[in-house]
């Protein structure tokens, strides 16, 4: 590939990985707003256009009174308050829908022109095809709302939005790869050890993220609100009910929250430890701003968390908690590039 084509698919990729942080954050905000069941169909083609008519509207608004919902919280539930919690839902779709056609239409245009190497094709056809079952997945997590209890189980919630964040993973490294001219392996132990610190940083991350997901899951936001403690304890007495035995780590409120915690107390101590390794060793000069712009990104995320935790009573202060949810991903994103300045010798970079 020239470096033109490179730089071209690497801005497409970043494009698309903006989007899809784009699309986290109002996916956040339709959870916050109790929106995510008021669209009760999945018509991923002809269900693009909203209602444009006063009679459309009420035709929406009657599939949603069937639902339990409707019938067990918003019973009283006006049609201009549907509309309200309807738009969220809607944009959330449109957004995915969007990201769809971003991706596709110029991978075509750059498979079709042949700007695109053999090797890279089945790479990004894979990230097309996790996309579609993105997709499939928010709707099979929405079916379960949709039945007997009016809350989507937690376990698809997760799966559903750890889905959104492997897309970004895939695009945003792919993208990276794009733009290094990879010069030669490294050989020096330090940055060896360093690469192997940083992969268990990512993945601690992502563990943040599942953990998180179950919180959202089963609101577990709106128990302990209080901070460092959880209602005066460092362990809460109740994190391990005998009933429930290993559901403890899905579906008790003590459990699951003491578990994102505890992610966050890890993070907050191994971060500045990997930051420390990264200034002082021979790493590039870019790997090392990355690791500044992690210790930032980091200071900003625990600082959110611990805001949409003191503010969640009764219910999250909105912003507080979408911010939340998006500067996991720019987190994550932070830690990947910093990953990636410490896995090769670069000869060129591109921009």
């Amino acid at each position: 590939m020239n470096p033109a084509a490179r730089r071209q698919i690497a801005l497409w990729l970043f494009v698309c990985s903006a989007m899809v942080l784009a699309t986290v954050v109002v996916g956040g905000v339709t959870r916050l707003t109790h929106s995510g069941l008021s669209i009760v169909e999945w018509q991923p083609l002809v269900g693009t256009l909203p209602p444009l008519s006063h009679a459309d509207w009420l035709e929406v608004f009657e599939k949603y009174k069937l639902t339990p919902e409707y019938q067990q919280v918003n019973h009283s539930m006006s049609l201009d308050e549907f509309k309200g919690i309807f738009w969220w839902e809607y944009a959330h779709r449109v957004l995915g829908r969007a990201i769809g056609m971003v991706f596709f239409l110029p991978f075509l245009y750059f498979l079709l022109r042949r700007m695109i190497d053999r090797p890279l094709v089945p790479r990004l056809a894979g990230i097309f095809i996790l996309g579609g079952l993105q997709g499939a997945m928010g709707w099979y997590m929405v079916k379960s709302g949709l039945v007997d209890d009016p809350h989507v189980s937690q376990y698809r919630l997760t799966a559903h939005l750890t889905l959104a964040f492997m897309i970004f993973v895939a695009m945003m490294w792919v993208a990276m790869d794009l733009l290094t001219e990879r010069g030669g392996r490294m050989v020096d132990q330090a940055i060896l050890k360093l690469r192997r610190f940083g992969f268990w940083l990512a993945l601690l991350v992502l563990y943040m993220v599942v953990s998180g997901g179950f919180v959202a899951g089963i609101r577990a936001g709106k128990a302990y609100n209080t901070f460092p403690l959880m209602n005066g304890h460092a362990v809460p007495p109740e994190i391990w009910l005998p009933e429930l035995g290993m559901l403890n780590f899905f579906n008790n409120m003590a459990t699951v929250q003491f578990d994102h915690r505890l992610g966050a107390w890890l993070l907050a101590i191994l971060a500045p430890w990997f930051w420390l390794c990264l200034q002082r060793s021979a790493a590039s000069a870019r790997a090392k701003w990355a690791g500044h712009a992690l210790l930032l990104a980091l200071a900003g995320q625990i600082s959110l968390g611990i805001a949409t935790l003191l503010t969640f009573v009764p219910e999250p202060v909105i912003a507080l908690a979408a911010a939340h949810q998006g500067g996991a991903m720019v987190l994550l994103g932070i830690v990947l590039w910093a990953n990636h300045e410490l896995r090769v010798v670069p000869m060129q970079r591109g921009f």
